[in-house]
């Protein structure tokens, strides 16, 4: 196997299409690990993994988790809720004591973006972005691509509609990039307040409609609206104005190739951006999404904590 180049996983702006082929490659090796009767090997016996989630999470945070374990790593998880920031303590002190106990890897989401950025440049372990702000969220979009390849057969040639709150979606962003690396043509969809100024430099076309930007797309991604990051901003004027010109309903479904997949990165707001039916329709690709998630999130702790080839 080629040695991976990165002490860290940041974001996708530091990977080459080469680098994202091996880590899709490697997880669909430890995928098949899940289909065992023992989930378990012995890859990363010894190692220590730090989950450290600042901001709420279920499917990143679990499958993280899950991933550590399935390895035979040990997994701590500390959630913002349960640690020592509630008290005042500055995210370099956290970072300085937990470098203190010697893990391998910390796994990071954080509401401020940057955040594992300036942890990596103050601890020796390595470092995975499991989400900051409104930046990056890396191995959502490594989780994204090999979905996409396991239905499609390929991203390259592709075109993708990604749709949605593009403005406060750091998924979107690290799609965007890791998408284009692969060769796919990526379209966003978003009403004009929910279109980040330069957008388009990131190599994406940009639409203030759904209908161009789902018209003949292999791959239609779904985001929700994040409230959480809203701040009281009137972007729209109501839940049911959005879902109406922004979310994928039956109506504007008729909009489809017929073998179009249907993604979201979850969760799901049921109703505003997109239809129940679909969402648990047979074009609906969602659930696949997680079970690669695991995969994804089992090789990067392999490339980083420099596992065993030992299964």
């Amino acid at each position: 196997m080629t040695p991976f180049a990165h002490r860290h996983l940041l974001g996708i702006a530091d990977l080459s299409a080469n680098e994202i082929v091996q880590i899709l490659d490697l997880s669909d090796t430890f995928l098949e690990i899940s289909e065992r009767a023992i989930k378990k090997v012995p890859t990363l016996r010894g190692k220590t993994v730090i989950n450290l989630f600042l901001e709420a999470s279920t499917r990143t945070r679990t499958s993280f988790e899950i991933a550590a374990k399935r390895l035979s790593a040990d997994a701590v998880n500390i959630s913002g809720s349960t640690s020592s920031t509630t008290k005042g303590e500055t995210l370099l002190d956290t970072a300085r004591n937990l470098q203190a106990m010697r893990p391998d890897v910390i796994v990071l989401r954080h509401t401020a973006s940057g955040a594992p950025h300036f942890i990596a440049a103050h601890v020796d372990a390595a470092v995975i972005n499991a989400g900051d702000g409104t930046h990056e969220h890396p191995t959502q979009a490594l989780l994204d691509c090999a979905t996409i390849r396991k239905h499609k057969g390929r991203v390259d040639g592709l075109t993708i509609a990604i749709c949605g709150d593009i403005a406060h979606s750091r998924v979107a962003r690290s799609d965007v990039l890791a998408l284009g690396k692969l060769g796919a043509k990526v379209r966003l969809a978003a009403p004009r307040t929910m279109l980040p100024i330069g957008i388009e430099t990131l190599g994406a076309e940009v639409y203030d409609r759904m209908e161009p930007a789902i018209e003949g797309a292999d791959v239609v991604m779904m985001l929700r609206i994040q409230k959480e990051r809203l701040d009281g901003a009137g972007l729209f004027p109501n839940t049911r104005e959005y879902s109406r010109y922004f979310g994928l309903g039956l109506r504007m479904a008729t909009h489809l190739k017929p073998d179009a997949i249907l993604m979201h990165p979850g969760p799901i707001n049921r109703g505003i951006e997109l239809d129940p039916a679909l969402a648990d329709g047979t074009r609906s690709v969602i659930l696949d999404q997680v079970t690669h998630g695991v995969g994804v999130r089992m090789a990067l702790l392999y490339l980083l904590a420099g596992g065993s080839a030992e299964n």
